[in-house]
């Protein structure tokens, strides 16, 4: 790993040798497309760590999102563990680290958290849950990413809900936040329903709250959260590549998070396809930064 601030100051170690309950880590790249550069997305975790770092003096204070404080009264137990070493086109090793840095976390055991540049990512951080299975998905996106390739790249940011539809341990999975004209062809919503993907628009949420999505998670279930950025919508989260208008507020989405935390059990979760340099005022890193604050509040909070 790389040395980078810890994610709200947070240790990379506990110093008393208790087991973490989540463990935060960063990789900038993952698979890139042939011909792109992704350097952009590369700077997403030092973004959302510096974005953190106001509140890094505060972790004992009531926060009002979790209704208490962050490690609900209890011993702070998240350790920031930095970034990945991962090298722009290095598609297949960036991978590998990522899927070897999940199955090292999961075998601790505690929670993942990865912030992560593309959501190329994904693929490999859900690959780390082999033999942890099986879980479910829920993707917050825009987008379904059903691609089966792009430009002859399988493993690219089209593609993760394909790659994780065909993984063994994948139990199901449900699409949060569509809308819009994405990359899916008629061909690819096709094949996503013949899965079985459940597909909850952002106009649902927006009827229906959080209960829209959670309804078809079952209770109990082990649960893997995917959040790209583009999930939300861009007046609050600018600084995505393709924001689009309509998605889902940030309180949508932290009541997702808490909803999901109290109906089954948050077992990863990643954070991707921020773009730093289309950001307005950090507005989009800090947002970003308090999502992740809010998934451990619900990792904590689950027992």
């Amino acid at each position: 790993m790389t040395a980078t601030p810890g994610f709200l100051g947070l240790p990379d170690r506990l110093a008393d040798g208790r087991a973490p309950r989540a463990v935060i880590f960063g990789a900038g790249h993952g698979t890139a497309y042939p011909g792109t550069e992704g350097h952009g997305h590369a700077l997403a975790p030092a973004a959302i760590r510096a974005a953190s770092q106001d509140d890094a003096s505060l972790r004992g204070h009531w926060d009002f999102d979790l209704g208490g404080p962050l490690f609900d009264g209890g011993p702070e137990s998240c350790i920031d563990i930095g970034d990945l070493p991962t090298v722009p086109h290095d598609n297949a090793g960036n991978r590998a680290r990522i899927e070897a840095a999940t199955r090292d976390i999961l075998a601790t055991p505690a929670v993942p958290i990865l912030l992560g540049g593309t959501c190329s990512a994904t693929i490999p951080f859900l690959a780390g849950f082999t033999g942890h299975g099986p879980v479910w998905v829920l993707q917050i996106d825009a987008h379904i990413d059903w691609r089966d390739e792009v430009k002859g790249e399988r493993y690219g940011y089209s593609s993760p809900m394909r790659r994780a539809s065909e993984m063994g341990h994948v139990a199901g999975l449900v699409q949060v936040g569509l809308r819009s004209v994405g990359s899916a062809r008629a061909g690819e919503v096709a094949a996503a329903l013949r899965y079985g993907s459940r597909f909850v628009t952002a106009r649902e949420v927006q009827a229906g709250g959080a209960e829209a999505a959670l309804r078809h998670i079952p209770e109990g279930a082990r649960v893997v959260v995917t959040l790209d950025c583009d999930g939300l919508d861009p007046g609050i989260m600018p600084a995505v590549a393709a924001p689009t208008p309509g998605g889902l507020t940030y309180t949508q989405a932290i009541d997702l998070i808490a909803g999901l935390g109290r109906r089954a059990r948050i077992a990863g979760f990643d954070l991707v396809e921020l773009y730093p340099p289309a950001d307005r005022d950090g507005l989009s890193a800090l947002t970003a930064a308090r999502l992740v604050v809010n998934v451990i509040g619900a990792v904590v909070r689950q027992g």
